[in-house]
Order: structure tokens, then sequence, then C-alpha cells
């Protein structure tokens, strides 16, 4: 609050006051303050007036979704390691949106979480601001930023559907496709479409075929979709890399449907080892990234920042992750 005074011009109280509804502050004094306010992405601390402890027991993490399987054991992760510690987790739904990502990192540091984790990289402007000027331990995970806000917790989406790509290879598929979403949402899902396009550069394949279709995340019934399209445009494929293994079922279940045999005349591969794709007929081919383990090292790192043991910074945990060829390549 001093900070944001200092810019405006104006003092504390007037600051408080500004923030406030229905106080008595002329529009040109609230305005410079609120545009103090955006610039130093501060928040203000609805907890401060009752909480001189400044400890208010929760840590906030974000997914893009809670019917993933592969979030909800991230977040399971995280409730693991904070059992015991005092704390509980505060657990927020972005839907792979940028801007709901923001209102509730907004949302969550108004109510001062002791350390907050999210998923992935991509933020908008306001919101790394907030993040950076929050004074809390912040954890990226699932992704490696190439300018993380603190500490990272994650593996290389690319490097993985890469070596995906290159294990295929080896069983000697050439003409490879992938499926993905529509948009830009899922920065994740973008990164693993950069890894194939890679891999068929490097490994000098034809150049692959790509099929964008559906809002992440893809659905069962949208993978079923795009396996109909990729097969329309391009009848020869031989392999096809899903972003998911929900896609990859929904494919092999389009195939069966079709008389379209797997892997005999078609590969299909996915990604994120789900239940679903140990039980498929055939079981599906995936990579295994950890995602329970992931949950469970952020909130350790975060634990060990907030005794004092280790610092924040830029360090990068880097977790490991799994190639798994089943019956479906």
């Amino acid at each position: 609050m001093a900070d944001v005074a200092q810019r405006a011009g104006v003092s504390t109280m007037t600051v408080s006051r500004a923030l406030k509804k229905d106080s008595h502050v002329s529009d040109e004094t609230r305005k410079r303050i609120l545009s103090a306010v955006d610039e130093l992405g501060y928040v203000l601390d609805q907890s401060a007036g009752s909480l001189s402890s400044r400890k208010t027991g929760f840590v906030a993490a974000l997914v893009p979704s809670i019917n993933n399987s592969n979030f909800s054991e991230t977040a399971r992760g995280i409730t693991e390691a904070l059992e015991g510690s005092g704390l509980q987790l505060l657990l927020g739904y972005t839907d792979y949106s940028r801007e709901k990502e923001e209102q509730l990192i907004q949302s969550m540091l108004q109510r001062r979480p002791e350390g907050i984790i999210l998923t992935g990289s991509a933020h908008t402007p306001s919101a790394r601001r907030m993040l950076v000027n929050s004074g809390i331990p912040v954890i990226e995970t699932w992704e490696i930023p190439e300018d993380p806000i603190d500490s990272v917790v994650g593996f290389s989406n690319s490097a993985v559907t890469r070596d995906m790509v290159k294990a295929l290879a080896a069983k000697g598929y050439r003409k490879f496709g992938y499926i993905g979403g529509t948009t830009t949402r899922d920065t994740r899902g973008n990164m693993r479409r950069t890894g194939f396009l890679d891999a068929i550069r490097e490994l000098d394949l034809e150049p692959g075929r790509l099929i964008s279709f559906g809002v992440p995340p893809i659905s069962i019934e949208q993978g079923a979709q795009a396996i109909v399209s990729m097969l329309e445009r391009w009848p020869d494929t031989e392999a096809v890399i899903c972003v998911s293994d929900l896609s990859a079922f929904g494919a092999i279940m389009e195939c069966h449907r079709r008389g379209i045999k797997v892997p005999d005349d078609i590969a299909i591969a996915g990604f994120g080892d789900y239940e679903i794709s140990a039980f498929c007929h055939p079981r599906i081919s995936t990579v295994n990234v950890g995602c329970l383990e992931i949950g469970r090292l952020a909130a350790e790192k975060l634990l060990r920042v907030l005794a004092g043991e280790e610092a924040g910074g830029d360090e990068l945990i880097l977790t490991p992750y799994k190639v798994i060829l089943r019956e479906s390549t």
C-alpha cells in the first residue's frame, strides 16, 4: 500500500479509502490510485485487518480441469504432501482460460494464501504482475517456462511427444499424424504438437498430418470425429499420436465401428496414462508423466520455502516421464 501511495502521490490512508466501496475520494484521485495498483500488481489484503499473525493456513492451487484424472492426481499429490503441515488446499478451476486464471489469482491473493501452485506458465501480464509482487512462494508445474516466476516442477511436453514419435519410428512407422485442439488455450497440448513436428523433421519423415479438432480438453467423441477427418484426408496414415488418452480412446473406438484394425491398419497412441488406456482394447500406448509426483514435489518444495529451509527463486525440479508402448501401436 505504501508503494501504491508513493507512486500515486497520496497518503496510504487515501489509498485505503480509495479501495473501499462508497468512500469519499475524488474520481481523479481514485483513477490515479487504481492505475498505480495495476502497474504494481498490488492486491488488497482482505485478511490483514483480522489476522495479525499473517498466517491464513491454506495453499492455493489452480488446475485447468476438475474432471481430468491427471490434474486430480496432481491435486491429490499436493494434498498428501500438505498432510500434517497444518495447511489446507484451496483449489481453483481455470477451464484452460488465462483470463479466468487471472480472476482466480486475484481472488486467491486477496485471501493471502501461504503459497500458490499453478498449472502451466502462460499467464496474462496482469496475473504475472500480481504473482511477482505477492511476496509468497509461487510454483509453476506441468511445463518448463522460458521465464519462470519463481520455482518450477515439471517436464518438457515437447520432449515427451518427440520421444513417442521416435519410439514408434523405431518400430517402422513412417507416415505420422497428430490430433490436438483447435485453440492455443492448452499450452501443454501446443508444446506436444511442437515436439511432434520437431521429431518428424529430425527423423526426416514425411511432413506431419495435423488435425485440430475441438476446444481443449478434447473429449472421447472429438477424438472419434478427428480420426475420421485424418483418414479422409490422409488415408495412408500409419500412426496417429493424440494429445490425450481420452481422444486416443475415442479414435480407437471409431476405428472399431468402421472395421479399421488397430494397430494392423493404423497405430494410435495417447498421452497421460489414464486408467482407461490400460483397459481399452487394444490397450493404448501412452506416456506416464507422474501426475501425483508433480503435485507432491511442488507441495514439498513450497513447504521447504515456508519453513526457511530453502529459498525460492528459479529452481527447476524436473519430473521423470516414461513412454509406454502397448498393443495399440
